[in-house]
């Protein structure tokens, strides 16, 4: 109370604002604030600093100060407001030197804030009111410059929670040892306290529920505002490097032993000890370790829980996330992955040129001269009668539908003549009998989960992994697009652009799909594990796969998303149903979401045109994805579920990839500031998000 009396005598250096509305119903409202200036210790600069007080006024304006009693009331409602509202621990004065830098950064955002509220209410004033029977629609700033757009889904403790989130962010000591603390918190206070205590902070706020049920008011929300969901369950083990390695050792090696030595093997394709621990490295995706296949069994089942929660809650617009190495053993993956890359350097020796059989444009008649001198061998013959063609040339040169839909052996199918001896080469090494039965059991469980997405009408975006899975994911994939694409995209795969082939690979894709007519759907990224490629191909000696800097990355990105819009405009312009290639632009960089934006609108894309949509993690970049979904864009969000305890490794990796973004934070922070602010001075404290849009 002492404090709060000396305010309207005393020259202070707190930073401290505080706001009242007049009680008596009085035409001229009052307002108190204390604006707070700390002095500068490099400059010598100081900012002057007062705290007006007003409290009810008469008809004649009348200050106060004259009346003790009037002073005490309006001391009174202001103590009162201050205990009301549980953001006021926020907006407390910083004591500390360290903090200092910190007050004056939040002094001038003060001072220019008219500027940027005054362009928000130009955007407010912009919005017409829709029409009946037509959704709302906003206009959009390509700036993401606008706080309200941004978080008028939020209520104000949410926005509260979010800033004292991102300033832990900040803080790399934090940061680094957050998986530790978080144990340590556990043990001090108790299961029932340590969950009440996540689920008012970082849990609350990148995580959407424990449950499938519990969800459901956060996807409610999110349409509401026209943003659609990617459901993940997201409950990791949490294992020792020790376990993973021995795990990971075990599962990816044939029982038969491993022929990483063999003629023509490919020690990218073979585990390395070095680098068993996936996780390594790794901040920003989720990494199953095989354990045996009752667990792939039950991760199928969650997947499939997870498609039955979106077809609930969204209405057919909803999407799955899931990861190929989650249905079975890493050895198959691994194996199957050299087979593709040994063929494809077959075809280059055999034909010359480079890259995948597909784009060599060679005919089976190109093949019979290649393998002239042994023509008559019935090794030779078998071989291309099974080799998959169209009129414009060969696709593959083994029969992929057969192995993904049938009961074909993987060890009597990748078999290539030598031709000079007609001598038949296996590609892979010798795969026993129940090896040979747990491919088919991850085959079957895809197959299960895909045929369930398209019964629901939900789709599925199959995650990518590190480059040594990643040929078989992708040729997984390709497979189920051809044999589940055929009226729409139910099947998605997934794209990293720092990738040196990435361009490359999906041109070879798209080929495919319009040679057999079906539709493409794919998700491009930038990509998760670019610090342990790099280090495992520097360690095991071969080619680093990753480009050279984030430039580069960035002009891979874009040109490979320019080549798909290239492509829909074409489908589009021939009269052919452009949604035959759908592209999930999943980035929260600002400049490749403009990027996206501006060619659509170049070459004559809409939104409606339902082929472009974009796609952020839960609690991340808001700015970018409720902007879009308001202006009619299609605007999903990465939606994360489980219980408190049990998604801690997620939780610990949102805070290293947003340490890792510091710019991206800043950016937030600075908006999140902006609207609690905002509400604050127009007393929308308790302001209750209500939407009324409706997701493309």
């Amino acid at each position: 109370m002492a404090q709060l009396r000396s305010l309207s005598t005393q020259r202070t250096t707190i930073k401290f604002v505080c706001y009242t509305r007049n009680s008596s119903g009085s035409s001229n409202g009052t307002f108190a604030a204390a604006a707070a200036a700390a002095a500068s210790v490099n400059n010598g600069k100081r900012y002057q600093q007062r705290c007006l007080h007003t409290a009810t006024c008469s008809s004649s304006g009348s200050r106060i100060g004259s009346s003790n009693i009037l002073q005490r009331q309006q001391q009174q409602q202001l103590l009162l407001l201050l205990w009301q509202n549980q953001f006021v621990s926020s907006a407390r004065c910083l004591h500390s030197a360290a903090r200092e830098q910190q007050a004056q950064v939040a002094i001038a955002e003060v001072l220019d804030e008219s500027g940027r509220r005054g362009a928000a209410k130009g955007a407010a004033k912009s919005v017409q009111p829709p029409q009946e029977g037509q959704p709302q629609r906003d206009p959009l700033d390509v700036s993401f410059n606008d706080p309200i757009a941004a978080f008028k889904s939020k209520t104000t403790w949410e926005l509260v929670r979010a800033y004292m989130v991102y300033m832990v962010c900040s803080s790399e000591k934090l940061v680094e040892h957050n998986m530790k603390l978080l144990k340590v918190a556990r043990t001090v206070l108790g299961s029932r306290l340590f969950v009440i205590l996540m689920k008012s902070s970082f849990y609350g706020h990148f995580v959407a529920g424990e449950n499938r049920h519990t969800i459901v008011p956060t996807l409610e929300r999110l349409r509401s505002f026209g943003v659609k969901p990617i459901l993940d369950y997201s409950v990791e083990e949490d294992i020792s490097q020790e376990e993973a390695e021995k795990r990971e050792v075990e599962s990816s090696v044939s029982s038969a032993g491993d022929n990483v030595k063999d003629a023509g093997a490919l020690p990218q394709y073979h585990v390395d000890k070095s680098f068993a621990d996936r996780r390594y490295k790794v901040s920003s995706a989720r990494t199953y370790f095989y354990l045996n296949e009752a667990t792939c069994e039950r991760n199928m089942e969650t997947f499939i829980k997870c498609l039955e929660a979106v077809s609930g809650a969204t209405f057919g617009t909803g999407i799955t996330a899931i990861k190929l190495t989650a249905l079975g053993r890493p050895q198959l993956l691994l194996q199957l992955s050299e087979v593709i890359m040994r063929t494809r350097k077959y075809m280059e020796a055999l034909v010359g040129g480079q890259g995948n059989v597909l784009t060599h444009h060679k005919t089976i008649k190109d093949l019979e001269k290649y393998y002239a001198s042994v023509g008559d061998n019935k090794d030779v013959q078998a071989f291309l009668q099974n080799v998959t063609s169209d009129k414009e040339g060969i696709l593959h040169l083994f029969p992929w539908s057969g192995i993904v839909d049938e009961d074909s052996q993987l060890s009597d199918t990748f078999r290539v003549p030598d031709p000079i001896t007609g001598q038949m080469r296996r590609l892979i090494s010798q795969i026993e009998p129940k090896e040979e039965e747990m491919f088919r059991n991850m085959i079957r469980r895809l197959n299960t989960i895909v045929k369930t997405a398209a019964e629901l009408d939900v789709r599925i975006m199959i995650d990518a992994e590190q480059t040594y899975f990643q040929p078989a994911i992708s040729r997984i994939t390709l497979e189920m697009m051809r044999k589940y694409n055929k009226d729409k995209a139910i099947v998605f795969n997934t794209y990293q652009c720092y990738l040196r082939e990435a361009f490359r690979e999906v041109g070879t894709d798209l080929e495919q799909a319009k040679r057999q007519n079906f539709y493409f759907g794919a998700k491009l990224v930038r990509g998760a594990y670019m610090e342990q490629e790099r280090a495992r191909a520097q360690a095991l000696g071969y080619a680093d796969p990753v480009n050279p800097n984030f430039e580069a990355t960035t002009d891979m990105y874009h040109k490979t998303l320019a080549e798909c819009l290239r492509r829909i405009k074409v489908l589009k312009d021939s009269g052919e149903d452009a949604r035959k290639i759908g592209i999930m632009v999943a980035s929260h960089n600002e400049d490749t979401v403009r990027f996206a934006i501006e060619n659509m609108k170049s070459i004559g894309i809409s939104p409606e045109d339902k082929v472009i949509c974009f796609g952020q993690l839960l609690g991340m970049c808001d700015y970018i994805t409720f902007p879009l979904g308001q202006a009619g864009y299609s605007a999903y969000k990465y939606i994360p579920y489980g219980p408190v305890e049990e998604v801690l490794p997620y939780l610990s990796r949102r805070a290293q990839e947003n340490k890792g973004v510091l710019k991206k934070i800043q950016k937030e922070k600075r908006l999140l500031a902006s609207e609690i602010r905002r509400r604050l001075f127009r007393g929308q404290l308790f302001y209750k998000p209500k939407g009324n849009y409706v997701p493309i």
